[in-house]
């Protein structure tokens, strides 16, 4: 079993998603939308998280040993979650909450024992699997088996979106188009960073529209399961 994925995003009308930008092009949309779709919790990625979250000063230590074990710790219980991506620990926290939600970090088996100690010791709960990079089939079912999460919003960036489309795991896109024009080159769009040059459509079914906000459009697609063609 996984949670219920939902890939939560603003963009401008050209894909593009860099922040500040889609600041200039909407109002409170975005959340606005994230709250209609009640996720019980949400993930973002490193860089996401780097930008808006950590502290500035990385993690650091002298002894970088390995976990090399999937294992998990849960510090508190909780009906929801503010979920980090953080592969190798490289981010310090401010504390153990975000925006009230208490936070999960999930990283790879390579992370140091020491950086989990110290979540531990600030009361973050987290998740370890996968040998060289984050398992993310594995990560999503032990989120659902061992903390509970239902329903999940990425609200990360290009990345992040990308390796969960290109693991099969998202059942559903939620797209809030502001209406402006980023146009520069090399943006980010909402879904990036697939090296695969031949890797194939990915293909959607719409679900609904709406007019949200002054002239933002809300979109929401589901997911086609091309091994699996009558679902949804």
């Amino acid at each position: 079993m996984k949670p219920y994925i939902i890939c939560h995003m603003m963009a401008s009308i050209d894909g593009r998603i860099d922040c500040d930008m889609t600041e200039r092009i909407g109002g409170n949309e975005y959340y606005e939308a994230l709250e209609q779709l009640a996720c019980d919790s949400d993930l973002s990625g490193r860089i996401t998280a780097a930008m808006h979250i950590a502290l500035p000063e990385p993690f650091h230590t002298d002894n970088p040993k390995p976990a090399n074990q999937s294992s998990f710790y849960k510090a508190t219980e909780a009906k929801g979650y503010s979920i980090v991506l953080d592969s190798k620990g490289k981010l310090k926290w401010p504390g153990n909450n975000i925006d009230g939600k208490p936070m999960l970090v999930i990283a790879s088996e390579q992370v140091a024992q020491t950086y989990l100690d110290t979540l531990c010791r600030q009361n973050i709960s987290w998740i370890t699997t996968g040998k060289e990079k984050v398992d993310l089939t594995q990560a999503v079912k032990m989120l659902n088996e061992y903390f509970g999460v239902e329903r999940l919003a990425i609200v990360g960036g290009g990345h992040i979106n990308g390796a969960f489309l290109k693991a099969g795991l998202l059942d559903e896109v939620s797209l809030v188009i502001g209406a402006g024009i980023d146009g520069r080159k090399g943006m980010t769009a909402v879904f990036d960073g697939i090296d695969d040059k031949n890797y194939p459509t990915t293909l959607l079914k719409l679900k609904s529209m709406e007019r949200i906000g002054e002239n933002s459009a809300w979109l929401r697609y589901n997911v086609i399961d091309t091994t699996n063609p009558s679902r949804p």
